[in-house]
């Protein structure tokens, strides 16, 4: 069995249960992944109590790229989260100099077998 150098970070806002992920995955380049991770430290708490339907935050690091995973009540709330200016204004404009490539977004709904 090969040991993984992966690693996340998880951040729980609070007990509630999260009905959507917003997936980002970003390309880092190894020796900027402790400033991108600040960036993530930075915008963690702002995103759990500003946003609306932030239920979770985690970041995950692997070889290649960096993933941060957040959690929402819905997937409307991870749409919203993506045009809001927290994401935009202050995220999005620290991350970019240690970009890569273009960030690969992508919105996942929970299945739940309510009906």
């Amino acid at each position: 069995m090969r040991q993984s150098k992966n690693s996340a970070m998880v951040v729980a806002a609070d007990s509630r249960t999260a009905g959507a992920y917003l997936e980002i995955t970003l390309k880092v380049n190894e020796a900027d992944r402790r400033t991108a991770a600040g960036v993530y430290l930075k915008y963690r708490q702002p995103f759990l109590t500003q946003i609306k339907g932030a239920v979770s935050k985690e970041l995950f690091t692997r070889t290649g790229d960096v993933q941060v995973i957040h959690g929402f009540e819905t997937t409307a709330d991870a749409e919203a989260y993506l045009k809001s200016d927290l994401f935009n204004n202050d995220v999005v404009t620290a991350l970019k100099p240690y970009l890569q490539a273009a960030p690969e977004v992508r919105i996942y709904s929970v299945f739940t077998n309510k009906k």
